[in-house]
């Protein structure tokens, strides 16, 4: 660690010292360069900074032949000045099996290769650790240097809870402490949400007062009262908030508006948030708005102090990727091979990538590809899960009473005016650290973009707290027409919903939970279909479980309905139940996991519940402990679900976007926005100089309504078109979009070409940009016109006269046709306005027999069919034992593709990096749902197209 020494004991601009006792430390350093007399005034130095009393020399024996010799002349000047020895060994990886990836690690972190660093490596792998004896052994010659390790150690030991700070008190009005405050916000809403007209008022009445007390005896007031004034600063800044996890549970939260999900009407489990049994105050996260959510997090560091409030670290781990491209560079591979090798590969663990690959990594692919060097691919195995460097969490936030810094370290973020720990979010909680989650969410922002459109040019004024309950927005989730959707937009969610045919709030919130792990893998989602349809009858493992489960048709699909089953089959406290959800996740310890369940599995014998039933229970509760989904975070959602669905129904062109100008979010890329917005009616033009904004605009239709909703719900008609902002046109920075809305503002709309490069200082790449977009249409300029010009506009600047420029006016030039627009389009936005790539090559598939998606409306099941599409997705779940799906688009609509894994392997080239496919297959249809069991690939020529979301 390093030490700053007062200029007395160190003059000049030697001030910094490493306290280290290793090679690069700077008494070995000093010996090693300068020799003795070096290394004793260095070490003298050092001593009048920290104290002769607190300072020890360190010695270390990795075999080598001058290490004796060297240990003695330290030994030596430690006496001298008057400081202790330690034996410490200087580790540097556990046993000496792991050397090899530690001088790897080495080699990245020199950014060298191991070749090119061998020199400057310990000669053997003497750097590990060794056992008492050895040590005593080994440094024998200097005594007390082993026994004073264990004095070091037991001086340094401390429990971390006895030092961790509390939260600042909260400033409460005259005449309160924090929990009559509490209590006073907490009734005052009470009477809002829960009026005595209200069906559950003394039940509601009752339960408030239960967690009001609860919330006393724990200590937590000042805890809620913070979340309440982070809530309450966003309504006073108009910004979108809403509190999701366990805090859904708590009737508390919902009477100060920190959630918007009833916990008494629901029925919710309040022990899921808080009960006496739990290790630390209970967990409020915050939704925000995430192009806004800054406002909330610099409102934190302002109120607190930046020396008290700070953002929670994120350890960034080795995934497969990233492990093979630092190997193989350490390996000596170029950088090019190293990519070539990252990229050959897809999965979370290398695991994956094997049985993806089907087999060995190291041999050649069946498509032609180069194997991963063995020793590359050993030591990308060995560092995967390796922190590799640190990151920001995506929201938690530490608020304290005293300065961080004197509990744990803190440093300056990369990103402007936030400050982070040097711990992780789980490193904060073991050390009793009060975590709060500022979560950015996309959907918040985009329903607040459509709510301002829609009051700009509608007139009217949107509360999503009032919109009413329609079956018309049913209709719309039935049929599955979500892009865009909140949560029910992706594959599976899509594949679902036909079959769940959702007609009441309830069941969104049962089917944001459905297609998750947790019910994957309990084997819960087919059962809950198949009994929600009437195919099979609801029937439940054991007579108890019916009170917990009735809801759920007898198939357990919530974290809270794991806790209710061990509190009426085991006869387990709340708090008990709770223990057992948190003792059951991957990262707890086993012996917990085994006392907890050998509890549960004597608690269901009281009952008569044993054998194969009792373990199918415990079975149950294991697979969702871990992964399952808490019914108050899928209320939460569900809000979200149902706002975005109805705002796509009534305000497409809003809906639109608002969408577009909340990117990056959700699930599709901005291309397939778009062309789901103009198979609903919506109009989208392109961009344009002088009438596009930086963000998405609407206007008047141009094309006097032409173009209705093909649907089987009906969306209401739009007389707004939708125009692309100039933010999504290539090469144009955040610096140039400011100077065009400025110069626009104050000097008029750009009179040409010239005037618009001279008044903005535009670069080449920026004009070349705009001209393949089409944005200098407004001067009755072709996209290649405008290119030609683009060229010669380099002289067109503020400093010197207008009208100089030559070369501006075109000769004449052949205009673009339809497929290059499209493809220009794509290259200089990512999207297309007017044409999808697979329209030009449809009279040749129509040629082949290749069906549109549309098309397959009306084709049988098990078909064999062609189909043809862009690919906007490929995905492979961990839950779905190595089958891969791709999503395809065509100009019509979506097309969920199945390929197996021996499929795969088969047309891995293809699969894998054709932007646009042919698919042969089988079509299955069951319930309303389509997907095409694919039988072979090959690849599309399109000229262009947008580019995937793969492996996400």
């Amino acid at each position: 660690a390093p030490v700053h020494l007062h200029p007395r004991s160190s003059p000049g601009n030697d001030s910094w010292f490493v306290l280290t006792g290793c090679r690069k430390g700077t008494v070995p350093k000093a010996l090693v360069d300068h020799g003795p007399a070096a290394a004793g005034r260095a070490l003298a130095r050092l001593v009048d900074a920290v104290g002769a009393d607190r300072g020890h020399v360190e010695l270390w024996d990795h075999g080598d032949p001058l290490d004796r010799s060297r240990n003695d002349t330290l030994a030596l000047l430690a006496a001298r000045t008057g400081v202790g020895i330690v034996a410490t060994n200087n580790v540097h990886y556990a046993t000496p099996r792991e050397r090899p990836l530690a001088t790897a690690l080495a080699a990245i972190r020199a950014r060298r290769s191991l070749d090119a660093l061998d020199g400057w490596l310990p000669a053997a792998a003497g750097a590990h650790l060794r056992s008492a004896a050895e040590q005593q052994r080994r440094f024998a010659r200097w005594p007390g240097a082993v026994e004073r390790t264990v004095e070091i150690a037991t001086t340094c030991a401390f429990d971390l809870a006895m030092a961790a700070p509390h939260l600042p008190d909260f400033p409460v009005p005259p005449g309160h402490d924090e929990m009559s405050w509490l209590r006073e916000l907490a009734w005052k809403g009470a009477a809002h949400r829960y009026p005595p007209t209200h069906p559950q008022y003394e039940q509601a009445r009752r339960r408030i007062a239960g967690e009001l007390d609860l919330i006393e005896e724990l200590g937590f007031a000042g805890y809620f009262l913070l979340v309440h004034d982070l809530v309450e600063f966003c309504r006073r800044e108009n910004l979108y908030c809403q509190g999701r996890g366990s805090a859904a549970n708590s009737a508390v939260c919902y009477a100060l508006g920190v959630t918007k999900a009833d916990a008494v009407g629901l029925g919710l489990l309040f022990e899921r948030f808080l009960s006496p049994e739990r290790d630390g105050p209970p967990d409020i996260d915050l939704d925000i708005e995430h192009e806004r959510r800054e406002e909330a997090i610099q409102y934190v560091y302002r109120r607190y102090g930046r020396d008290r409030a700070a953002q929670v670290a994120n350890v960034i781990t080795y995934r497969p990727r990233s492990a093979l491209r630092e190997m193989a560079k350490a390996a000596g591979l170029s950088p090019g091979q190293a990519d070539a090798v990252a990229k050959s590969v897809e999965g979370w663990t290398l695991r994956e990538a094997e049985a993806e690959a089907g087999g060995d990594l190291t041999k050649p692919k069946s498509d032609g590809g180069a194997g991963i060097p063995p020793l590359v691919l050993d030591l990308a195995r060995q560092v995967q899960g390796f922190p590799r460097h640190l990151g920001i969490h995506s929201g938690g936030m530490v608020i304290a009473d005293r300065p961080l810094v004197e509990y744990c370290p803190t440093e300056w973020a990369t990103m402007e005016d936030r400050s982070v720990l040097q711990w992780d979010k789980d490193d904060c909680a073991a050390a009793g650290l009060v975590k709060f989650d500022l979560l950015g969410l996309g959907m918040l922002t985009m329903l607040h973009l459509a709510v301002d459109l829609i009051a700009e040019h509608q007139g009217i004024e949107i509360d999503l707290a009032t919109i009413p309950q329609e079956e018309a927005v049913y209709d719309l989730l039935c049929a599955a027409d979500t892009v865009g959707v909140f949560q029910v937009e992706s594959r599976a969610q899509m594949a679902t919903l036909p079959r769940l045919r959702p007609r009441t709030f309830y069941d969104i919130v049962i089917e944001v939970a459905l297609i998750r792990p947790g019910p994957i893998q309990g084997g819960s989602v087919h059962p809950y279909l198949r009994r929600r349809n009437g195919e099979e009858p609801v029937t439940y493992l054991h007579p108890l479980l019916e009170a917990c489960l009735k809801k759920t048709l007898g198939v357990p699909l919530f974290q809270e309905q794991l806790m209710q089953m061990a509190i009426d089959v085991a006869n387990f406290t709340p708090g008990e139940a709770d223990q057992l959800r948190q003792a059951m996740g991957s990262k707890r310890s086993h012996e917990r996991m085994a006392v907890l369940r050998t509890r549960l599995m004597e608690g269901m014998a009281k009952n008569g519940i044993t054998g194969p039933v009792a373990e199918e229970i415990a079975h149950k509760l294991e697979a969702f402990a871990d992964f399952g989904f808490p019914e108050s975070h899928s209320v939460s959602f569900a809000y979200l679900v149902y706002s975005s669905s109805w705002m796509k129904l009534h305000y497409p062109a809003e809906f639109t976007a608002a969408l577009l100008n909340a990117q990056p979010m959700g699930f599709y890329s901005p291309h397939t926005l778009v062309r789901d917005a103009r198979r609903h009616g919506v109009e989208v033009l392109g961009p344009d100089l002088n009438i596009s904004r930086t963000q998405c605009t609407l206007e008047p239709r141009t094309d006097n309504g032409v173009g209705r909703p093909v649907a089987s719900w009906h969306a209401d008609d739009s007389t707004m078109a939708v125009r692309i902002g100039l933010r999504y046109v290539r090469n144009l920075g955040d610096g140039l979009l400011e100077r065009i809305e400025a110069e626009r503002h104050a000097g008029g709309p750009f009179r040409d070409l010239e005037d618009f490069a001279r008044r903005t200082g535009a670069s080449t790449g920026a004009i070349d940009g705009l001209a393949t977009a089409g944005a200098f249409g407004c001067f009755g300029l072709s996209r290649r016109d405008a290119l030609w010009a683009a060229a010669a506009l380099r002289e067109a600047r503020p400093d010197k006269l207008p009208g100089l420029v030559t070369g501006l006016d075109a000769p004449a030039l052949p205009g673009m046709t339809a497929p290059e627009e499209a493809a220009a389009d794509l290259w200089s936005m990512g999207l297309s306005p007017t044409a999808h790539p697979t329209e030009f090559t449809r009279p040749a598939l129509d040629a082949r027999g290749v069906l549109t998606i549309a098309g397959l409306a009306g084709v049988p099941h098990r078909t064999v069919v062609e189909v043809a599409g862009v690919v906007t997705h490929r995905q492979r779940p961990g839950t779905a034992k190595g089958v891969i799906f791709i999503n395809l688009e065509d100009e019509t609509g979506l097309l969920n593709v199945i390929c197996s894994p021996g499929l795969w392997r088969r047309y891995r080239r293809v699969a894998r990096t054709s932007s646009a496919l042919l698919v042969r297959g089988v079509l299955e249809r069951h319930q309303g749902v389509v997907n095409l069991v694919a039988h072979r690939l090959a690849p599309l020529p399109t000229g262009s197209a947008p580019r995937s979301r793969d492996f996400r």
